[in-house]
């Protein structure tokens, strides 16, 4: 592969909470005052331990051998498989680089606003969520152009301010929370910068400059930090997808429409998932766990992970 020579080492950054973990778990709830409910917002889909981690861990290896360093970002925990003796591994608490008036944060969206203040991240680093995997081999340029713009995947959806405005304004809906963070994000971007950028993001691993990055929370840090002590998901939540439209819009990004074939979200109470998985062979691939989902459900994805990456990487023990 050709590298832009002025392109140095690339980093990637998950976040991962183990909530299967009685003492993370008494945490919670001694904070919250109660288990999380059974909504998109706050229920078991959002912290439990799929051994997600350790299969996109052995997919890194097998696929993006290349990276510099991986951080993972957690409160407090250590997954008991990890091989912390490797050099490219560091794992980040929360305490690093979470202001203390707003720990303990359960919520990962404000953890996202902070990701760029984890020490000796490089300025290049992509990010993902530990249900996110790289299916394909990967190279540099999947992620970042020659002249060093990160690549924002995007599913294409024209016409999405219109389309949210009439559900809200004509149909009196109220929107689910995903939608309205996403559309806050994009509103604060069209409000400072001129452009509102409706498409949705493909919901699996994304590029980022840190310095674009510090960038966009200083120019929405205003916006942004009255939303910090959203210790749990909050519908007045900043998506991280203003870290991909504000350098859009300043022409310091690139965007790439993307489908199923390239990224593929499965949802994976849809026992049908699987076998578009393997019919797409995408590039990218999410197991995305929801409210609906059942512990059955979750037994598939665990020897579905465990048949498609099989070999021990030396990311364990």
């Amino acid at each position: 592969m050709k590298i832009n020579k002025e392109l140095p080492d690339v980093d990637l950054v998950y976040l991962w909470v183990n909530g299967n973990d009685p003492e993370w778990l008494k945490k919670k709830e001694s904070f919250t005052g109660e288990a999380p409910e059974n909504n998109a917002m706050d229920c078991k889909a959002r912290y439990i331990d799929n051994d997600e981690l350790r299969h996109s861990l052995r997919a890194i290896e097998k696929n993006a051998p290349w990276l510099r360093k991986i951080f993972i970002v957690t409160d407090n925990q250590i997954p008991n498989w990890l091989n912390t003796d490797n050099p490219k591994i560091k794992i980040i608490d929360h305490k690093e680089i979470l202001p203390s008036q707003i720990l303990p944060c359960f919520n990962s969206v404000v953890i996202e606003h902070h990701l760029h203040l984890i020490p000796d991240l490089s300025e290049y680093f992509i990010y993902a969520n530990d249900d996110m995997f790289i299916n394909r081999a990967v190279t540099l340029e999947d992620f970042f152009t020659q002249d060093g713009k990160p690549i924002v995947r995007l599913n294409r959806r024209w016409f999405r301010k219109l389309w949210l405005n009439y559900r809200v304004k004509v149909k009196k809906q109220h929107l689910d929370n995903y939608n309205l963070t996403m559309h806050r994000a994009a509103t604060l971007v069209e409000q400072k910068l001129g452009k509102y950028i409706g498409h949705k993001p493909h919901h699996n691993v994304d590029s980022y400059r840190k310095s674009y990055y510090e960038e966009t929370y200083n120019l929405f840090k205003n916006d942004i930090e009255a939303t910090l002590s959203n210790h749990l998901r909050n519908d007045s939540d900043i998506q991280r997808i203003i870290y991909s439209l504000t350098p859009i819009v300043q022409n310091k990004a690139k965007i790439k429409f993307v489908g199923d074939k390239t990224s593929f979200r499965c949802h994976i109470e849809k026992q049908h998932y699987l076998k578009d998985l393997i019919r797409k062979n995408p590039k990218f691939f999410c197991v995305n766990d929801s409210h609906y989902a059942t512990d059955n459900d979750r037994k598939n994805v665990k020897e579905l992970l465990e048949n498609k990456f099989p070999d021990k990487s030396q990311f364990e023990k």
